[in-house]
């Protein structure tokens, strides 16, 4: 938020915004923002949450706005793009000349630790070529910048750095996390050996990821600014 700067006047995009939190702390800055998000429930909840925000169901890759907003900012949702050259297109596209993309996702190096311990995990209850089951998109910095000035967008501020992150649940924080964000990855395990598999990942995230009493995601973020 603090990248983005809200102006009172301006017109921003929310790209994956939620239920909404953030678009209100844009909101409240004084700008026009929309609130766009691929999930009808978070959607539904966002306008619960905010009855005099716009929000609308949509996929990023396929929006049709062209040069409406100043900005367009996006928060934790760009790893879950595959087709991230879709979606840096229709971000061009959206954006007025000058206007600016700042963003923060999961990159290069992100859950690391957390998917080494699965992979082994999958492998051993029989799951070949674990690595095809992943669902996340983390590039590196050259990688992502490369990738938006392809489509017109000119990065003038990129960092990777680490954001190691306590989960909540206790033992069962791992487990709980695996069940919200790692369900299309672990999607192949069959019931009959979800327990076994759970396990395992838990051994094997242990001696690195299992601190005080907790579990702890080895988060890896990637914060960009570009402009059209």
């Amino acid at each position: 938020m603090g990248l983005l700067a809200p102006q009172a006047g301006e017109r921003i995009l929310d790209a994956g915004c939620g239920t909404g939190q953030l678009t209100a702390e844009i909101a409240r800055a004084g700008a026009d923002v929309i609130g766009i998000d691929s999930s009808p429930a978070m959607i539904e909840q966002a306008r619960a949450n905010l009855p005099g925000v716009h929000f609308e169901v949509a996929d990023l890759t396929a929006i049709e706005y062209r040069e409406e907003f100043d900005a367009v900012f996006s928060n934790a949702v760009l790893h879950w793009v595959r087709n991230a050259d879709a979606a840096a297109e229709a971000i061009r596209r959206a954006l007025k000349p000058g206007g600016r993309f700042v963003a923060e996702f999961g990159g290069h190096g992100n859950n690391r630790m957390v998917l080494e311990a699965v992979y082994r995990a999958m492998d051993a209850v029989g799951i070949r070529e674990p690595e095809r089951y992943n669902p996340w998109f983390y590039p590196t910095i050259g990688e992502y910048a490369a990738l938006l000035e392809r489509h017109g967008l000119a990065v003038n501020f990129a960092v990777l750095f680490d954001r190691p992150t306590a989960l909540e649940g206790g033992a069962q924080g791992l487990s709980n996390w695996l069940g919200m964000f790692g369900a299309q990855l672990t999607a192949g395990i069959p019931d009959e050996q979800r327990k076994q598999f759970q396990n395992l990942v838990e051994q094997n995230a242990a001696p690195l990821l299992w601190r005080g009493g907790k579990w702890w995601v080895d988060y890896r973020r990637l914060r960009v600014i570009a402009l059209k």
